[in-house]
């Protein structure tokens, strides 16, 4: 059994409990006002971990930390995240979401947390949770899929995206780049999509079914996990049955020389969606580059829209678009794709237009111009465009070769480990790198650096070019 808020068992420590206490939430610092990160040793790190990959992912690096001298903390939310913790250091979190900035500042206070990880840095529990470790001084670090694929895993402090310390000066990540040693983008290891769907199963309905073990629990999903998994395994289906045709448009637009963009749907319970751009939902951006698109693309340039391959189909995104075409009179020239293969679409396109999904990092990858509507990591001048939507139509040019790679080299170095979370192997590889990463006695990998202390450095050199490497195919 786990420690909840409201009783500890006999086994652990005393500091583990978590009875509810009436505190005011002020940060740790010094006499100067700073926060105290002295008064935290580095020889040994305290980790809160929070929700997770639905994966062992946080269990396994948790196991290898304290192997390495380090102590690990877990507050679970929901069964689910109990089902893939399993392990000492749990605390069950039963209480509501007006209570929880109380109790996860002092959870923190009292234990000493160092380090506070998870996935996911938008989301409220997490927000607050983050909040409050910054003000304290301590260290967060979020994961997530990588921004390369296959088998790459974000890793990096404060956030992704719009929170990400990764610089978007040019000459910032070239000066990155050139200390950087030269990555192996061969593709290692091998993730198991069979176990993702399993393990996604597993969280999300037993999470759903034992709800009243969590009360007062409120999940970031925005529809019922049932919904989920039906609409998402008949999309898979029907995306199957309407690929050839696609793959076949496709090639006919090749051969006739005819121009055509790319836009690439999102799942809209992302929060690079949610929370990184200026929209809600993907019914807006959808209305405003097809109008765009009627006023601004050439006259014989078609688009191509396309739905994420695990989207839920919830929502009827062929009739959003056929809806949209028709309002700007652009019917006979705009086309929703369901299924085909990506990268060969992208490879004949005149351009990608993205919210910030890491297609637009595959595009940029084959030398297609790319436009950014939300906030991405990658959205720096010279490898995405800079101009307004209207002009890209005419005016979008493909990424700087050296800025391209340097890029990748700077992120490999810094924001990226090699590892997957489903595949076995690969699962291994992540937690051991997980592990050296977040140990900084090791080392200040990451460490926390201002962009203006990254545009100071050696002189950027000559950039090599960098081996092929896949990204998902969404």
């Amino acid at each position: 059994m786990r420690v909840d808020q409201s009783e500890r068992p006999a086994h652990l420590p005393k500091s583990l409990s978590t009875k509810p206490q009436t505190f005011e939430t002020f940060p740790a610092v010094t006499r100067t006002g700073e926060p105290d990160r002295a008064a935290r040793s580095v020889d040994r790190q305290v980790f809160l971990f929070l929700q997770g990959p639905i994966t062992p992912y946080f269990a396994r690096t948790a196991d290898a930390l304290e192997a390495r001298g380090h102590r690990c903390l877990r507050v679970n939310l929901c069964f689910g995240d109990w089902l893939f913790w399993r392990r000492e250091g749990a605390v069950n979190y039963r209480g509501s979401r007006e209570n929880w900035p109380a109790f996860i500042a002092n959870l923190i206070d009292r234990e000493g947390i160092t380090d506070l990880v998870l996935l996911g840095e938008q989301r409220f529990y997490h927000k607050v949770a983050v909040a409050v470790a910054k003000a304290r001084g301590l260290n967060v670090t979020v994961t997530d899929f990588g921004y390369l694929r296959p088998d790459w895993i974000t890793l990096e402090r404060d956030g992704m995206s719009g929170d990400s310390c990764f610089p978007r000066d040019p000459d910032a990540v070239m000066q990155l780049a050139a200390s950087a040693p030269e990555p192996d983008l061969t593709a290692r290891y091998q993730d198991s999509f069979k176990t993702q769907v399993i393990w996604d199963m597993a969280y999300h309905f037993l999470s759903n079914w034992l709800w009243f073990l969590y009360p007062h629990y409120r999940s970031h999903q925005l529809y019922h996990p049932l919904l989920v998994y039906l609409g998402t395994g008949l999309h898979i289906l029907r995306a199957k049955r309407t690929a050839p045709g696609v793959d076949a448009m496709v090639v006919r637009l090749k051969d006739e020389r005819k121009p055509y963009y790319v836009l690439p749907l999102q799942m809209e319970n992302d929060f690079q969606l949610r929370a990184y751009s200026p929209y809600f939902d993907f019914k807006t951006p959808i209305h405003q580059v097809v109008g765009s698109f009627a006023k601004h693309a050439p006259a014989d340039a078609r688009l191509l829209i396309k739905p994420h391959p695990l989207d839920p189909a919830i929502r009827n995104w062929g009739r959003i678009v056929r809806r949209s075409a028709v309002k700007y009179g652009v019917a006979d020239r705009v086309d929703f794709v369901d299924g085909g293969n990506l990268s060969a679409m992208l490879e004949g396109s005149q351009g990608c237009i993205t919210v910030n999904s890491t297609v637009g990092l595959w595009a940029m990858r084959v030398g297609v111009p790319t436009i950014t509507l939300g906030t991405a990591v990658y959205d720096i001048e010279g490898l995405t465009f800079q101009g307004s939507l209207d002009r890209f139509w005419t005016k979008g040019q493909p990424s700087r070769p050296e800025l391209w790679h340097a890029f990748v080299k700077a992120i490999v170095a810094h924001i990226q480990i090699r590892g997957v979370y489903y595949g076995k192997e690969g699962l291994d590889a992540a937690v051991e790198a997980t592990a050296a990463r977040l140990d900084l006695t090791e080392g200040a990998w990451l460490e926390m650096r201002s962009r203006a202390a990254r545009r100071r450095g050696e002189e950027a050199g000559h950039e090599p070019a960098l081996a092929p490497f896949g990204f998902q195919n969404i």
